[in-house]
């Protein structure tokens, strides 16, 4: 079985593999958020401190586990203990579950691709209401940009109780989406091998492009400076480390079965521990460029806003009070603000529901993350650049290429347990099973494009890994060190890579990364009890903005249900072996 197993046709097609995967729409939309939350440039201290002791030590395990057993995530658990075979299934299901609503944000930029074709940007105006007579009611009260993303893209309904019809754009979108995954993963290695490099690649020649780009809008300084300013008071807030271990732990993607997946694809030499420092070195400098970038756009983005605002300001209180050209200025806006208020307190009290304290501070302090930074943001500071059209084409072509890589080692995870079983992979080739899992994740994936659907997508996204994941890496390294044999393992990467580990590798997988693992479980755990009833943000078309409602309670069962589903496989596949050998005992023994 071994020397009929495919492999990568060399090391540096497998470091772009992991790369592809590793380097994903987190580092563009979650790592300048958190950089912004917790310090700036202080965030870096915590962010480098848990790569070094979380980070870099599990990615280093979970290839070498992959490299050694020559099987996916359920074969490889099972060799080391048969008691274990449920990890794998774990890291299947939550792999699955990711799949289901990952690849929306696929067809959210191929949406978004084929209308950067428009001149101008549909994103960049309002559209006129049926009477042609103004703008929309709905867009007038918040910004094109939102207007575009809630209305023109997601059509959202007011709750997740109105779960409204599938809109067929966004459908459509998502079967284009799953067929160019399903073309990448077609013939295994063979065809992910090719695809890697564009996906790896690519995305840092945009990211170059736009660096350059944004460097040289007006504005973007202010963006550096409030990025690069440590705001060092929050190391002593105990959710600046959590987010920073948080980070790490998912940006690598720990837990998902792929990076051992691809590791079970390397020759038995390859230099595992080697391409586990680079890769995660390459992610986290990738998160601080993508920072860079971000923050540089920020800064135009809100420079732009303040300056909007400060013009709108001086053009009222010129017209109302038929000042001099020139009289007012942004310097003395505040000093003429106090005057007019004494000298004319009648008339200034009339125009306070129109007066605005603009301020550009309070725009960078704005945090975005998510598909809000993606999609809104973004797409804001693109409509006022120069040739938006380009930037527009650019930016949604990086986001497919993180998109598309990340999801070609999800599926990776997993397609590789299917293919190595006896069971299905010996009756049906490689390309039914990958069509067949592209096919059933397409057709679930529907309820994603639903007028609900991004409600469902945020209930997936925040509930349908986390905690599994904390408890299988947990349970993972436990196994390695506790039940394998942090010795019998030693002797595994003496063999693969001509040396054994030191004291700073045993040390961390041995100590470090489970009591940090179990720190992280218990505050996750401890956040989600006092938080109460779970809430979500919804769009209320009447005030063009978000408001907060409580989940119902078929919401709060499916909560636990993707909670329970994965969790549940590691208990119950260490139960199902027990009881499976219990019974071949008894047989054996009645026979005899």
């Amino acid at each position: 079985m071994e020397k009929s197993r495919p492999l990568w046709d060399n090391p540096l097609q497998f470091i772009f593999a992991c790369i592809s995967y590793a380097v994903g729409l987190g580092n563009v939309w979650r790592f300048p958020y958190l950089c912004q939350m917790y310090g700036g440039g202080g965030f870096l201290i915590p962010y480098f401190i848990m790569l070094i002791a979380e980070g870099m030590p599990l990615l280093y395990l979970e290839l070498a586990v992959g490299q050694r057993m020559r099987q996916g995530s359920i074969g490889a658990w099972k060799i080391i203990s048969p008691y274990l075979c449920g990890v794998g299934v774990a890291s299947v299901v939550v792999s699955f579950f990711l799949s289901m609503y990952y690849n929306v944000i696929n067809a959210w930029a191929f949406w978004y691709l084929f209308h950067s074709f428009q001149d101008p940007l549909p994103w960049a105006t309002c559209p006129l209401n049926s009477n042609r007579t103004g703008y929309e009611e709905e867009c007038e009260k918040t910004s094109s940009t939102q207007y575009f993303w809630y209305r023109q893209t997601l059509n959202i309904s007011p709750s997740l109780e109105a779960s409204g019809s599938v809109q067929w754009e966004q459908a459509l979108c998502l079967t284009l989406a799953w067929l160019v995954v399903y073309l990448c993963i077609l013939r295994g290695t063979e065809s992910t091998g090719k695809v890697v490099y564009v996906t790896a690649s690519l995305p840092y020649c945009v990211l170059i492009i736009y660096l350059i780009r944004g460097l040289t809008l007006h504005g973007a300084v202010n963006g550096l400076i409030y990025m690069f300013t440590p705001k060092l008071e929050q190391l002593s807030n105990p959710k600046t480390w959590i987010s920073a271990a948080t980070q790490i732990f998912f940006s690598l993607g720990l837990g998902f079965g792929s990076l051992i997946a691809y590791a079970s694809y390397n020759e038995s030499s390859n230099n595992c521990e080697r391409h586990a420092i680079i890769v995660s070195l390459i992610n986290s400098t990738t998160s601080i460029f993508a920072s860079i970038v971000t923050f540089s756009i920020y800064g135009f983005k809100a420079t732009f806003n303040y300056e909007s605002c400060v013009n709108k300001m001086i053009l009222l209180l010129m017209n109302a009070f038929d000042l001099e050209e020139g009289s007012l200025t942004a310097d003395n806006l505040d000093d003429m603000k106090g005057y007019l208020m004494a000298t004319h307190p009648q008339e200034y009290a009339q125009l306070l529901p129109q007066l605005k304290n603009c301020s550009l501070e309070d725009e960078l302090d704005t945090a975005v993350q998510g598909t809000g930074l993606a999609f809104i943001v973004y797409s804001e500071a693109i409509k006022n650049m120069e040739v938006p059209q380009l930037y527009s084409v650019l930016y949604f072509v990086m986001l497919l290429m993180l998109g598309i890589g990340s999801m070609l080692g999800n599926t990776a995870a997993i397609l590789t347990p299917l293919t190595d079983s006896r069971v299905i992979g010996a009756h049906f080739p490689k390309e039914v099973i990958s069509g067949v899992v592209c096919l059933v994740n397409c057709v679930i994936g529907l309820i994603f494009t639903m007028e609900a659907g991004n409600y469902w997508f945020d209930i997936f996204n925040d509930y349908a890994a986390t905690l599994s994941l904390l408890l299988i890496v947990l349970v993972e390294t436990i196994a390695v060190c506790y039940i394998y044999g942090i010795r019998r393992f030693e002797k595994d990467l003496h063999t693969m890579i001509g040396h054994k580990p030191n004291w700073y590798w045993k040390t961390i997988w041995a100590f470090v990364s489970p009591l940090l693992i179990i720190s992280l479980f218990i505050f996750y755990i401890t956040d989600y009890i006092l938080t109460g009833t779970l809430q979500y943000q919804a769009w209320d078309a009447t005030q063009g903005q978000l408001v907060t409602k409580d989940y119902p309670g078929y919401a709060l069962a499916v909560i636990g249900l993707l909670v329970a589903a994965s969790t549940m496989c590691i208990p119950l596949g260490a139960l199902a072996t027990f009881i499976r050998r219990r019974l071949k005992r008894e047989c054996v023994s009645t026979v005899a």
